[in-house]
C-alpha cells in the first residue's frame, strides 16, 4: 500500500512539472530598424532580378546560438537565401542541411567584410525536401540580438 502511495505522488509530481512547462518552442521575432533598412533594399534588388518572397521572418536569436529554420524547397527551382545580422556582431555563419542532416551550404563571414552582416545564397535543390537554415551570430557585448531570415524564389 505505502508503494502505491508513493508512486502515484511521485505521479502526481512528475505530472505537476510536465504540465508546467510549455513543450512548444515558440520562435519570438524582434525588430531593428537597420536590419529593416536592408532588408528593403534586398527586396527591391531581388524583385528586379525576377524573385518572390517565399518566406521571410525577423527572430529574436541568443549569441553564439544557432537558430533552425525548416523551409520546403521544391526540386529544381531557383532560391536565394538571405540572412541579416545585427551590425555589432564580429562573426556571422548559415549552415544548410538536407532531410539527410548533409550540409549542402556553408558560408561565414566576419565583421568588417563588405555587407559583412549580409549572408546570401543561390540554391537549387536536386529533390522537393525540407532542409535546415542554420544562422548563427557572435557577438562579444550583446547577448540577445536579431536576425532576419529570407527565402527568395525565382519566377521570371
Amino acid at each position: 500500500m505505502k508503494k502505491r502511495a508513493l508512486f502515484s505522488l511521485f505521479c502526481f509530481a512528475f505530472a505537476m512539472q510536465a504540465s508546467a512547462q510549455d513543450p512548444v518552442i515558440k520562435r519570438a521575432s524582434c525588430y531593428d530598424e537597420g536590419i529593416m533598412k536592408q532588408v528593403d533594399s534586398v527586396r527591391q534588388t531581388m524583385a528586379k532580378q525576377g524573385f518572390i518572397v517565399a518566406k521571410e521572418s525577423s527572430m529574436a536569436m541568443e549569441s553564439e546560438y544557432e537558430m533552425a529554420v525548416l523551409v520546403p524547397l521544391t526540386e529544381g527551382s531557383f532560391y536565394q537565401f538571405v540572412f541579416i545580422g545585427d551590425i555589432t556582431s564580429r562573426l556571422y555563419e548559415v549552415r544548410m542541411y538536407d532531410s539527410d542532416e548533409r550540409q549542402v551550404i556553408y558560408q561565414k563571414k566576419m565583421w568588417g567584410d563588405v555587407d559583412g552582416n549580409v549572408i546570401s545564397f543561390p540554391y537549387i535543390p536536386k529533390f522537393s525536401e525540407f532542409y535546415a537554415i542554420r544562422p548563427v551570430q557572435v557577438n562579444k557585448k550583446k547577448k540577445q540580438l536579431c536576425g532576419y531570415v529570407m527565402l527568395l524564389k525565382k519566377v521570371k
